[in-house]
């Protein structure tokens, strides 16, 4: 039997409907209104007594982050000083050629966030833009190692739209950590090495073909080495221009053309421009949040499938799941799966850049709906197919309107979670997308290849993919960055992960370990992942309780898949009444670290 939960004391509180709870509150509302004469009063916001933790996947930058958070700074500051020397010790995840969505929530005032800091597709991509002389789509390694690949990066711009609004420490002075490690060297960690001395990576791209990034990762045609120290004299140049001349120095000039110098040279050149590293603008959107029994789930919204895949998978799996307290676990598992099989269903076939295309996102967290899909809950043995919101919520069917879409994305990615002194919290997941992004190297930094998470088909059996690339379109993404609020409105839990389309599953998996199961953040993060996109169970298995959980899936008729070394970097923080508790995924580099 595999242990998933912890017993508590008591049955967690289970949220009304939607609809119960809005007509609750409008009779409280009636019954308790204000006397508008009466003088107004005044409210504070009673003072963060918690602490502060950075998590993140290598300690030198989760010590950029505590840094900065020692010398007053904000959760956004900490976020760019601790991504700026991610950029340089795990180039393989992230960088300034990548992109990122971030959530900020700021305590004092309640508000959260969301900041799509997502690679754009240059201005002259099309429907084609994968598609060979014949009109086939190209493989995924021809397509990834490409010019073609390459969107326009978020990275830096994301930095400077979110500082703007809610750094409190100087501008300059974030990058001076990973000015220093740049310019004095870094140790290559296990992870890094391992990956470069892998054949199989050496087999599937051209790190350690094209000049640039041979001579960086390849020195002397020999990978870095473990307990090396590689030094980056071109990272720290461009970090010292973009700390004094804000982004402009990036988007613009010298730095700008050695991007647009990488991504149109061969094989399968690309059409990045200037113009399109100039016109490029982060979107402040609004969160997607969604009720779990007493606590609201917030991510961001699409073309992130955070908002819609998270809520929907929790929503679902309360339908489906008996209650925790007496239920078998193996019940609770095939929950989870069950959730996840629907959800991922709906995210693939829906999700998008709404800018571009109808998304109905709303629709798909909508309890109304929930209610109607979890009914549609697969057997073990069936076909997964997506749900139709429209059909179910005004009688109009929407379903056919896309063909299904199960673009595969690669695990090149990492995560961010934040609290900070003053209970502000950061939850940020950032990507070059596959590991190494384009193997494309500009002023000591590596290039996205985020383009290959778009449909590489544009269409399927005769109908056009929500996901299929168009000029300034953002491809869709699995990042889930996200924050939890307890029933009073207070922050309780920030979550991420890295891993491709498999982020949604392990995301899922903190939140319903933590909200549902009983788990601390590290028991959370280390429970076995279990990935259930479409009709295979995937199950890891070189973990404790992952060979228990494959045998419980496989009697109970799933096509369970068996898998080893799962690309997982959740980092987790949760707020406790005595502080702050923090997990670091045991499978990446990371920690979690409180300030002190």
């Amino acid at each position: 039997m595999v242990r998933l939960a912890n017993r508590q004391a008591e049955p967690p509180l289970r949220f009304p409907t939607l609809a119960a709870a809005l007509a609750l509150l409008a009779a409280c509302g009636a019954a308790n209104a204000p006397d508008p004469e009466a003088p107004a009063e005044e409210t504070s916001v009673e003072a963060w007594t918690k602490g502060a933790m950075v998590a993140a996947a290598d300690p030198r930058a989760v010590e950029a982050g505590l840094e900065v958070l020692r010398q007053g700074g904000h959760a956004v500051d900490a976020a760019i000083a601790v991504h700026a020397v991610l950029g340089l010790v795990e180039p393989q995840s992230s960088g300034l050629g990548g992109g990122a969505f971030m959530l900020v929530f700021e305590r004092e005032t309640g508000e959260i966030t969301v900041y799509d800091g997502r690679e754009t597709a240059p201005a002259a991509s099309g429907p084609d833009l994968f598609l060979d002389d014949s009109g086939e789509p190209l493989g995924f390694l021809a397509a990834w190692q490409s010019g073609l690949s390459i969107g326009v990066p978020g990275q830096v711009a994301l930095y400077k739209t979110a500082h703007d609004a809610h750094g409190e420490a100087a501008w300059d002075g974030l990058f001076q950590r990973a000015i220093d490690l740049a310019e004095t060297g870094f140790v290559v960690s296990p992870r890094l090495a391992g990956l470069l001395a892998s054949p199989r990576l050496q087999g599937a791209v051209d790190l350690d073909d094209n000049p640039a990034t041979a001579a960086y990762f390849y020195p002397d045609g020999e990978p870095l080495a473990e307990g090396a120290v590689r030094d980056n004299p071109d990272y720290a140049e461009t970090l010292r221009r973009i700390a004094d001349e804000g982004p402009s120095a990036f988007y613009s000039g010298e730095i700008a053309e050695a991007i647009v110098a990488a991504a149109a040279g061969e094989p399968r050149a690309g059409s990045l421009s200037m113009t399109d590293l100039a016109e490029y603008r982060v979107i402040v959107r609004e969160p997607l949040c969604g009720a779990f029994r007493t606590y609201r789930i917030c991510s961001a919204p699409p073309p992130s499938s955070g908002g819609v895949a998270q809520n929907a998978i929790l929503g679902l799996y309360d339908r489906l799941a008996p209650d925790a307290e007496t239920a078998e676990i193996d019940l609770l598992l095939q929950a989870f799966v069950d959730a996840q099989r629907l959800g991922y269903a709906d995210r693939d076939h829906y999700v998008a850049d709404a800018d571009h295309v109808t998304v109905p996102a709303a629709e798909l967290i909508d309890p109304r709906y929930l209610d109607v899909r979890a009914t549609e809950r697969f057997a073990p043995d069936a076909r997964s197919f997506a749900g139709d919101p429209g059909a179910v919520l005004r009688g109009e069917p929407m379903v056919d309107m896309w063909g299904r879409d199960v673009t595969e994305t690669a695990p090149g990615t990492t995560h961010i979670s934040i609290v900070d002194q003053n209970g502000n919290a950061v939850s940020m997941t950032a990507t070059v997308e596959a590991p190494f992004g384009a193997s494309r190297w500009a002023a000591g930094f590596l290039l996205n290849n985020e383009l290959t998470d778009f449909a590489r088909s544009p269409t399927k059996n005769g109908k056009p993919l929500a996901n299929a690339p168009a000029p300034g379109k953002r491809p869709r993404s699995s990042m889930s960055p996200t924050l939890v609020f307890d029933e009073a409105g207070d922050l309780f839990m920030v979550t991420g992960s890295p891993g491709g389309n498999s982020i949604i599953a392990y995301v899922a998996k903190t939140l319903v370990a933590v909200l549902d199961w009983g788990h601390s953040a590290q028991e959370a993060a280390d429970l076995p992942n279990v990935i259930a996109r479409g009709d295979r169970v995937g199950v890891e298995v070189d973990v404790d309780g992952g060979p228990q959980a494959a045998e419980a899936l496989r009697d109970l008729g799933y096509d369970v898949q068996e898998r080893e070394g799962e690309n997982s970097g959740l980092h987790v923080i949760v707020v406790r009444e005595d502080g702050l508790e923090g997990g670091a995924d045991t499978r990446r580099e990371g920690v979690a670290r409180a300030l002190n």
